[in-house]
């Protein structure tokens, strides 16, 4: 039985009216700044995104972590904030969109709005006021007044224009009562650089990225009240309730790791959240579980990693672009998302590692690729050769493939068992053709009926990101294959 425990880090949601407007300008500064002055700072992002955590993980020196109400649930909100905020001085969450824009049809589920209230922490709007003055107080007062459990305890306003402008807009927002906490003028060099799917994330640019966190932390300094800005983080009221631990997750989702076929019938025994059997690795009885990394795979939420060691891997992180062998042991092979389409011609010329790949898999080894690892499972890449795993083609295409899914799995593999639901997230400009195989990964219900991805042997191959502390089982059943392999 779990304890309920008061849990009391100062917070605050930092939110926007839309997108665009310096969410993630204003959010990493203040947790480089927070950071400069010592504090152990825990870094969160609303939604599912990938890349904005990459830029928090910079500034603060922590993973930085997700809190997404569709993937995980509502419930989990709370303990995985809890979890990743363990024995911090502070946490920042950066919201997603707008603040109380969330998944499509479903009310506030997945808002930022949501998130703060799940969380009970105090909010800061990020204004651009770049073309408004004193609109800028209606705009203020309304999206105070839309939810009134939602505390909206002052804005930042991003992109002032000049002294005079500054006074207007804190003019207006005085009468309406809403404390100014910070004003930013325009600085397009502290801006990182974008593509077809976002930011360009660290991994690609970390020395200029690097300089980027460095100078946000500088204007935030420079432009917002630190310590109002923590006095409000302060007046944060306790949570109640207990933090998420991979291990205790396991433990609970043991029952139905048990009847997904994980303890019987397959030569594997699950015991002490180890796994035992099969091939073993470096540690005794735990099979290695490689994990892609590096520029073109960058995509990964932090708890996927805890919940296989949790469950008995022992996680070896690779570089597809760099090492030309799978790591030593590899029992297991973990591709995320990323942006392969980008380094396309660098993958194929490592012929070594994709050769390695390819027999890996025909030898019958479990593999989940998400994304960037389904491309790379392909044949080919925008008509570059790539590992030749599945029997389909991969292109950019000028169509942005982006929403939330709700899903079926069609097929047994070594991460789920037919009928396994998840919820997860798809976002790609590249098309797969075709895009299932005879056995497919997926089957979506919502927002529309198709089926998607690939199951061969140990692959399991999909277009579809996934948050496995939402399904603790997927690791324990990924981790008893990968001991199960020869």
């Amino acid at each position: 039985m779990v304890t309920s425990q008061a849990f009391g880090v100062p917070r605050l949601v930092i939110a926007a009216p839309s997108s665009g407007s310096g969410k993630t300008t204003v959010a990493t500064g203040l947790m480089a700044a927070f950071a400069g002055r010592g504090l152990a700072v825990s870094p969160h992002k609303a939604g599912p995104d990938y890349i904005d955590p990459g830029y928090h993980a910079l500034a603060t020196g922590r993973p930085g972590r997700n809190l997404d109400a569709f993937l995980c649930g509502p419930e989990l909100v709370g303990p995985l904030f809890a979890h990743g905020a363990a024995g911090c001085d502070l946490a920042i969450v950066e919201g997603v969109m707008g603040l109380y824009d969330g998944a499509a049809g479903r009310g506030e589920l997945a808002s930022t709005a949501q998130v703060a209230k799940l969380l009970r922490a105090p909010v800061v709007l990020v204004v651009d006021a770049s073309s408004q003055s004193r609109s800028v107080a209606a705009l203020v007062h309304g999206f105070a007044s839309f939810d009134p459990q939602v505390r909206l305890g002052g804005v930042i306003l991003n992109k002032v224009g000049s002294d005079r402008h500054e006074a207007m807009l804190r003019e207006a927002l005085e009468e309406a009562g809403t404390p100014v906490l910070g004003v930013l003028r325009r600085a397009p060099q502290v801006s990182a650089p974008s593509r077809h799917l976002g930011l360009v994330p660290v991994a690609e640019r970390r020395a200029d990225a690097m300089a980027s966190v460095a100078a946000l932390a500088e204007q935030v300094r420079a432009g917002c009240d630190l310590e109002a800005l923590l006095a409000l983080a302060r007046s944060a009221p306790p949570l109640h309730g207990a933090a998420w631990s991979p291990e205790r997750a396991l433990a609970e989702g043991g029952a139905s790791a048990a009847g997904a076929g994980l303890a019987t019938g397959d030569g594997l025994a699950v015991a002490d959240g180890l796994v035992a059997g099969g091939s073993s690795g470096p540690g005794a009885g735990r099979p290695v579980v490689a994990v892609a990394g590096g520029a073109a795979f960058t995509f990964s939420y932090a708890e996927h990693a805890e919940l296989l060691t949790a469950a008995g891997a022992e996680v070896v992180p690779f570089d597809p672009l760099r090492d030309e062998q799978l790591p030593e042991h590899t029992a297991g092979l973990v591709i995320g998302g990323g942006f392969p389409e980008v380094y396309a011609p660098d993958l194929a010329a490592n012929e070594p590692l994709r050769k390695a790949v390819a027999e890996f898999a025909a030898a019958g080894g479990p593999i989940a690729a998400e994304c960037a690892g389904l491309l790379y499972l392909a044949r080919s890449l925008d008509g570059k050769p790539m590992c030749g795993v599945l029997d389909a083609d991969a292109r950019m295409s000028e169509r942005l493939t982006l929403g939330y899914r709700e899903a079926v799995a069609v097929s047994d593999s070594p991460l789920a068992a037919a009928g396994t639901r998840l919820r997860g997230h798809e976002f790609h400009r590249t098309v797969v053709e075709p895009g299932a195989g005879e056995a497919p990964a997926w089957g979506f219900t919502h927002p529309e009926r198709r089926v998607e991805g690939f199951v061969r042997q140990g692959v399991h191959a999909s277009y579809l990101h996934t948050h496995w502390a939402a399904e603790p089982s997927v690791a324990r059943r990924f981790t008893a294959a990968a001991a199960a392999h020869p």
